[in-house]
């Protein structure tokens, strides 16, 4: 996983480059996501990965399983990861794009840990006071998580808001053995 990383970072910087440039961050995010799903395909992965197969012809058949609306610039970017061989890492770029664009816009990931399903009106609300919390626009993820036995746990990059059952029992554990 940390080599498909390294060698997934330049196409991704490449790409993310190329797009800001055009201003085009969200058509190229939506063709990393459809490449990427894509090569991930069995099938797919079965026929790129064919030695009898020439690079034009490997390029030929992703353009016609997804090259449709496809801009100059992303085809000649699917050219250049077949040339070098690494459509496999397709999945990887298209991480590394959404964390460049998110970085980019100033949108961090939060990701809400709940014992119980959280309803809309209370998730708007919950996302507001995070986003008024960390300045920042928040792309929020929503798990549910039994084992909180009520409240919930969020995590914005390095920092934890535990307000959940299970946390507060820990805290009180850990008071009581000191």
């Amino acid at each position: 996983m940390a080599e498909n990383l390294t060698i997934a970072r330049p196409y991704a910087e490449a790409a993310f480059e190329q797009a800001k440039a055009n201003k085009a961050l969200g058509a190229w995010l939506d063709a990393l996501e459809r490449l990427a799903a894509v090569v991930s395909d069995a099938t797919v992965k079965e026929v790129t990965g064919n030695p009898k197969l020439s690079d034009d012809q490997v390029y030929d058949f992703l353009m016609g399983v997804a090259g449709e609306g496809l801009s100059a610039d992303q085809q000649n970017f699917v050219r250049v990861l077949v040339e070098n061989d690494r459509l496999q890492v397709l999945p990887e770029i298209r991480d590394l794009f959404v964390a460049r664009k998110h970085e980019h816009e100033g949108v961090l990931d939060a990701d809400i840990s709940s014992a119980f399903p959280i309803d809309d009106e209370t998730l708007a609300k919950l996302k507001a006071d995070l986003e008024a919390h960390f300045k920042a626009k928040l792309n929020v993820h929503v798990r549910l998580d039994p084992e909180l036995i009520g409240g919930v746990r969020i995590a914005v990059g390095d920092d934890v808001i535990d307000t959940s059952v299970r946390g507060k029992l820990a805290s009180m554990a850990a008071a009581l053995k000191n």
